[in-house]
């Protein structure tokens, strides 16, 4: 499966998440550190990232939740959930208005 990152109109808000310093830092630990490590390959999308993971059901799961939570804390972005077959994998696509790119790359650390 290629991907093709999406061309859907995006929101402009702050770039700011909602978590405490003490919540961020845990969750850089925790589940950005878990997805960090399943990354298979990256693509620089128009105004975000873009990431492959294998398409696992395990993995599947994984990002749903991480999206769940994602978009309470930082409702900037746009995700994009791209499930094909299992040998194909799955792309996320992490994307929002001007300075995405550096907070996915600065305080994600994608």
């Amino acid at each position: 499966m290629s991907y093709s990152p999406s061309n859907s109109s995006l929101r402009t808000e702050s770039l700011a998440c909602q978590l405490t310093s003490s919540e961020f830092a845990k969750r850089k630990r925790t589940v950005l550190a878990r997805l960090k490590e399943e990354i298979l390959e990256s693509k620089e999308t128009t105004n975000g990232f873009a990431y492959k993971f294998k398409g696992a059901d395990a993995v599947i799961d994984q990002l749903s939740e991480f999206i769940k939570t994602e978009r309470q804390c930082c409702s900037f972005f746009t995700f994009t959930l791209s499930i094909g077959m299992e040998s194909e994998g799955v792309w996320l696509e992490l994307a929002g208005p001007e300075g995405s790119k550096e907070f996915i790359q600065t305080e994600l650390a994608f």
